[in-house]
């Protein structure tokens, strides 16, 4: 089933000539213990409920709730209403109309960090459709920012026409992050691969992210910057060639 789900996000998030789902804000920034309301709207109600799922990088998406606008909080006796490892405490949802919907997180938590999708259903013809999703970063001023490595090139590597250069990101006091890189100053946007966040025993997270370049590229000694963002922290490192070891 999620991996039906992760097919769908991609494929199904707006369906030509059937129901459009809109959600905002597109991006949404709330301190911990804070409160956040993210906004679903859908063109027309057909008797069917809106579904909410969170997905964390990486990660498959979690069902969170089920909400229909004329189910009151104590009807809907539904044994699904809500997914595993959510409940009534935290997580809620409430219409303003037939076609408005709020999702609400009350008490916010750091690993509440992740974007959040609402989905319903087209009638004719069928299908399912999902919103653009909204991503939540929740933050703590008090929290450190990420700590980053990059590693060079392996000297196997730079007797090929291709090199990778690695950033590790540890010590992440969350489970969602941003990573981006520059070459000479200027942004990168191909032959990156970044992994998902992975939660440490001590209760934090890890990541990586692959940039690979030209070997001629990293022969030239440009700088190349990894900067990975998590909630209102961020932490930044460089690596250029003449700054390595040749071992």
């Amino acid at each position: 089933m999620l991996g039906t789900l992760c097919t769908l996000f991609t494929a199904l998030t707006y369906v030509s000539c059937q129901k459009a789902v809109t959600q905002t804000p597109s991006v949404l920034t709330v301190s911990t213990k804070g409160t956040a309301t993210l906004h679903c709207d859908i063109t027309k109600d057909e008797g069917y409920y809106v579904i909410w799922y969170k997905q964390v990088p990486g990660g498959a998406p979690q069902y969170v709730l089920k909400y229909y606008h004329s189910w009151s909080s104590s009807t809907s006796s539904s044994p699904d209403k809500y997914g595993s490892g959510f409940s009534s405490d935290r997580f809620t949802s409430k219409a303003t109309s037939n076609k408005d919907y709020q999702f609400i997180i009350s008490n916010v938590e750091e690993t509440d960090s992740a974007v959040y999708y609402c989905q319903t259903r087209n009638d004719s013809p069928f299908a399912l459709v999902f919103g653009p999703g909204t991503k939540l970063i929740v933050t703590d001023s008090i929290l450190p920012p990420p700590v980053l490595t990059i590693l060079p090139p392996s000297s196997d590597e730079l007797k090929s026409s291709k090199v990778t250069l690695v950033c590790l990101a540890s010590q992440m006091a969350m489970g969602y992050a941003d990573v981006s890189w520059t070459a000479g100053g200027n942004p990168v946007t191909g032959g990156i691969a970044t992994s998902g966040p992975v939660p440490q025993a001590d209760k934090t997270f890890q990541l990586s992210s692959c940039l690979t370049v030209d070997t001629s590229e990293w022969n030239q000694d440009k700088v190349f910057s990894c900067k990975v963002t998590a909630g209102s922290k961020f932490a930044e490192k460089d690596i250029k060639k003449s700054e390595c070891s040749t071992e």
